[in-house]
């Protein structure tokens, strides 16, 4: 494991927080906030658990524009100092860091990524079951709805491979998003909010039901959406790992 005064000048690492849950974020991860001059976080985002007790000067990048967010960068690491730029469950997954990476490495900073637990792994775990099971589906489909950042989405498109599909930032349009799909009204559906977080909780049903239960719990943020036949955790074959011998 690398020591303290291994932190090459002008860098900052972009760094999954995990999905809630601060025991969730990986050692590498927890090592770097603890030795950084500086973590910009996303805001509500990420638990504030994990903050606690931390050195850093500590911002909160939700009111911050991305010019903000890149001259807060540069300044610091052009001063020596360590920056961690934290973001919620696994940056590669809808974290828009290629944009805020871009402006960095152009002004001669080095950027490193280190992965984090995803809120879809969390939330497969949270229904305990495999997001790929044999006889049921092998696929995975990650997407989200059209929106103000989106102008169209293809979940009605993507519906029809039968694969598990996982959709993110959709719970304000789960009634939208359930009538886009095509496949049969007793499909299967999960919807999992606050994945891993001490206040998770965890809607099942049906494409035919899941709108009205959403509804009922209030739940319009924050949530992900799994649809497939893996939410009933049944009809799976044996695996070949696990065969008799």
């Amino acid at each position: 494991m690398a020591e303290k005064n291994d932190w090459p000048p002008m860098k900052v690492y972009f760094v999954g927080a995990g999905p809630g849950d601060p025991d969730l974020i990986t050692l590498k991860g927890y090592r770097l906030l603890k030795e950084a001059d500086l973590v910009i976080y996303t805001g509500s985002l990420v638990n504030r658990d994990l903050l606690r007790g931390l050195r850093s000067e500590l911002v909160d990048s939700s009111n911050l524009s991305l010019e903000e967010i890149t001259d807060r960068i540069l300044s610091s690491v052009r001063a020596s100092k360590k920056v961690v730029r934290l973001h919620s469950g696994d940056p590669s997954l809808y974290g828009a860091i290629l944009e805020q990476m871009r402006p960095l490495e152009e002004n001669g900073v080095e950027v490193e990524v280190v992965p984090g637990v995803s809120s879809l792994f969390a939330a497969a775990a949270a229904l305990k079951t495999q997001l790929t099971l044999k006889g049921v589906s092998e696929s995975l489909i990650i997407t989200r709805p059209s929106g103000a950042t989106l102008e169209r989405d293809e979940i009605r498109e993507l519906s029809q491979h039968g694969s598990t599909m996982a959709v993110f930032l959709g719970a304000e349009r789960i009634r939208e998003i359930v009538s886009s799909v095509k496949l049969p009204a007793d499909t299967p559906v999960a919807v999992v909010y606050h994945a891993s977080w001490p206040d998770q909780q965890v809607l099942t049903g049906t494409l035919g039901d899941i709108a009205e239960k959403v509804e009922e719990a209030g739940i319009n943020k924050s949530a992900l959406i799994l649809i497939g036949g893996v939410v009933r955790r049944a009809g799976f074959r044996r695996s070949h790992l696990y065969r008799s011998r």
